[in-house]
């Protein structure tokens, strides 16, 4: 049995499924799972805090949350040092912050397209929350990101148990995360990179609402635009999977109850190993 351990420090939309996307109806036989989570906290001491998951004695760690480089992700992953060790976050995006975290023998895999959210206590309250991490996971699902997270974990489990690991460094971009999804319809396809390179752009204009901006107004109604650029990237992934249904060619990969992935394309098809 396969022992993956998954720290969440803060959030990022694809923390909720990060882990369900491994055994999406719980039929797996050959994995385990333990998840520590910090709810919205990531300072230092969740990231030391976090350490006591090693007497679980995982096989892989996934740590993920915003802007791995910050102190809380950074003492986490510090703890696990000299175990596999995934880091899946919107940040770093510098080409040598990443080089460092591989350097120092981490996997990566940073998707820009998981923004931050607006958040301000002029603009956010909880119902703004949910409807903004709901929004930023249909896109992220719906367009490929979810998937290649979780092809990218499956095939490091993989690689652990043949005794070779070998961990991922990924710069996600809108065009890798939509070919993921495999779309017939080329205007479905162009649509979910769409989508995914609004996602992006809501973390630019929610930046300044969070850092730069100093008053009410502005602050407000910046944060509110980019959380009305996630509505509309929400809606656009919604159109490009509609496509899809509409030709009976949704790509769907489920997990046998060994874990290898299988793959249909026609809803009535029944799964098939890949």
């Amino acid at each position: 049995m396969f022992k993956i351990g998954f720290v969440k420090l803060g959030n990022i939309a694809t923390s909720t499924a990060i882990d369900l996307s491994l055994d999406e109806i719980a039929e797996r036989t050959d994995i385990e799972f333990k998840i520590i989570s910090f709810g919205p906290k990531m300072t230092e001491k969740e990231g030391k805090g976090a350490e006591e998951l090693k007497a679980w004695q995982p096989q892989l760690v996934v740590i993920s949350s915003p802007n791995a480089a910050t102190a809380g992700p950074t003492a986490a992953r510090e703890a696990y040092r000299g175990i596999p060790t995934i880091i899946i976050s919107d940040g770093p995006s510098k080409k040598e912050a990443r080089e460092a975290l591989s350097a120092e023998g981490y996997g990566y895999i940073i998707l820009p397209m998981d923004p931050l959210i607006g958040a301000k206590r002029e603009f956010l309250d909880p119902a703004e929350m949910a409807l903004f991490n709901s929004d930023a996971l249909r896109v992220l699902a719906a367009c490929g990101a979810i998937r290649l997270v979780e092809e990218e974990l499956d095939r490091t489990i993989a690689s652990i148990i043949s005794g070779q690991a070998k961990l991922p460094t990924i710069l996600a971009t809108p065009e890798k995360c939509a070919e993921r999804m495999h779309f017939s319809n080329p205007y479905a396809q162009a649509k979910a990179m769409g989508a995914l390179y609004m996602a992006q752009t809501v973390a630019s204009i929610d930046a300044a609402a969070c850092f730069r901006l100093k008053e009410l107004k502005p602050i407000a109604l910046t944060a509110a635009a980019g959380h009305e650029v996630m509505r509309a990237a929400a809606r656009l992934a919604d159109e490009a999977r509609e496509l899809e249904k509409s030709n009976d060619t949704v790509s769907r990969q489920p997990h046998a109850r060994t874990g290898e992935l299988m793959q249909k394309l026609s809803l009535l098809d029944k799964p098939e190993k890949i």
